[in-house]
């Protein structure tokens, strides 16, 4: 037996007050429970954060109209949750993480590529969320007046990142029931929420915004479609793996896709309205994405919106930080599952401290961090729904973890294109305010684009020609393998 079937070995068990024991191995058969509609849960309550509602900003500083915006928000948070709902199919089908089912496109040593990118996207945005939510609570308790200097944000930090980690660690039953109370309590809050700021919108203002060009609208979407969907694609099957496998296809994509399209929608509707109305907002959105919000707020609810916005980046937090410890192991890290966890969340709250006490201003690097890894993803998503709309039958169990198996040891043609899918990608966007990303748009001007300083230097077309190309090179030309791969006798 090889050292990667042994990952088949693990088991574990359904309580929300023990840790999970099950790690990258496949879903026993006695394990595999629950509707495709209890999916709404984890995604509504990962979705539901007030920082949907800073999107409105972003989207508008792309120089577009209202309603060119709302159209824009919508298709790009419907279109890029969509794709999650189809690959949570995989999870299903396969009972696997989603870094271990790309073993089918990748090969099992080969997916080691992927995995790493995986785990990178996930540290990422646990860490983005959990410093907002630092931010947002010493905006919160400065508002009051009970000071929101550095013990504030120790403390803040040290319960936020015991509810993340501790969430991460003990796994996919606890994360279940938390997400599920999360999902309640941030969802009425935030018709409050709603309810006390719509007095500062100011139709007039906001009708009257001027429309932007073709290339400013693709730049939102894109940007949309990268906070979004795309930010999880590499987590959509964690949650569906335990599934039975005969649930519904249909019903795995729509209640991942509406679960965590709705929230996203109104909030970044709603955003529109505020930031469109107040220039001076949508500024101040730049530096305390959630905390900028708090200023709109009489003080007797302050401290609701701080419970709300704090459990809600906490949502995404969780299983960002569930998904990065499975993408670690995928990677070929030998350790338990909770300890994976654990180690990312060491690494969160490093990152939180650099950025809250010592580097100060991070959205712009961020955003940066955000579209570069996002090239990387999005060629791996292609590569992946274009191997998974090619399978007819499910994964076979015992050869995603086999380098001799059906599925093979290192997979040159996936390799490749998501490595010329993403040159091609970073060729394509441009990261002015980020200074370690300058190099990127060096396509730009030889396509005829107009150059890092032309009209579509900021459309970001690299994520789409990144997710476009890995999908289309797999379809076309992966075909044969993957019917090699399903012919073979189990």
């Amino acid at each position: 037996m090889s050292d990667e079937i042994t990952e088949l070995l693990g088991t574990g068990g359904g309580s929300a007050l023990r840790v999970e024991e099950n790690g990258i191995n496949v879903i026993s058969e006695g394990e595999r429970k629950g509707l495709p509609r209890e999916l709404f849960w984890p995604w509504f309550g990962a979705n539901v954060s007030v920082l949907g509602l800073s999107y409105g900003s972003y989207i508008l500083g792309f120089g577009i109209s209202f309603w060119q915006a709302v159209v824009v928000g919508a298709i790009g948070v419907v279109f890029s949750f969509w794709l999650c709902g189809v690959i949570a199919t995989a999870g299903k089908r396969g009972s696997a993480p989603t870094m271990v089912l790309s073993r089918a496109a990748y090969g099992v040593r080969g997916n080691r590529l992927p995995s790493a990118i995986s785990w990178l996207l996930c540290v990422g945005w646990e860490t983005a969320l959990s410093v907002i939510a630092v931010l947002a609570t010493s905006t919160v308790f400065t508002r009051l007046g009970w000071g929101g200097g550095t013990g504030v944000k120790v403390v803040a930090m040290l319960v936020i990142g015991a509810l993340i980690i501790g969430g991460g660690v003990m796994g996919f039953d606890l994360i279940m029931r938390m997400q599920a109370v999360i999902t309640v309590v941030t969802g009425v809050l935030t018709v409050v929420f709603i309810v006390l700021t719509f007095k500062h919108i100011s139709w007039h203002v906001v009708s009257h915004t001027p429309s932007g060009s073709t290339q400013a609208l693709i730049g939102a979407l894109v940007f949309v479609m990268t906070g979004f969907g795309l930010g999880w694609v590499n987590t959509a099957a964690d949650y569906s793996r335990y599934l039975p496998r005969n649930a519904s296809t249909r019903g795995v994509v729509w209640w991942t896709t509406f679960g965590s399209s709705i929230a996203p929608l109104i909030l970044v509707f709603f955003g529109l309205l505020l930031a469109g109305s107040s220039r001076l907002l949508s500024s101040a959105v730049a530096g305390d994405p959630v905390g900028a919000l708090a200023s709109l707020l009489p003080t007797w609810f302050l401290v609701p919106f701080a419970v709300v916005a704090i459990l809600g980046l906490v949502g995404g937090a969780v299983l960002d930080i569930y998904s990065s410890g499975l993408s670690m192991l995928s990677a070929g890290i030998r350790i338990p599952r909770y300890a994976a966890a654990g180690v990312d969340g060491v690494i969160m709250l490093i990152g939180t401290i650099y950025i809250v006490f010592v580097a100060g201003s991070f959205l712009p690097q961020f955003e940066g961090f955000l579209i570069t890894v996002g090239v990387l993803i999005a060629a791996w998503c292609g590569v992946f729904l274009g191997d998974l709309v090619l399978r007819k039958k499910n994964y076979v169990d015992v050869d995603l973890f086999d380098h001799n198996g059906r599925y093979g040891d290192v997979r040159f043609l996936p390799i490749a294109t998501t490595v010329v899918a993403s040159i091609l990608g970073w060729g394509l966007v441009t990261n002015s305010l980020a200074s370690w990303l300058t190099w990127q748009g060096y396509l730009l001007a030889p396509f005829g684009l107009g150059g890092k300083t032309g009209s579509w230097a900021y459309a970001n077309l690299g994520v789409l020609a990144a997710l476009v190309l890995g999908f289309a090179v797999t379809v076309l030309f992966g075909g044969q393998r993957v019917r090699e791969q399903e012919s073979m006798a189990n």
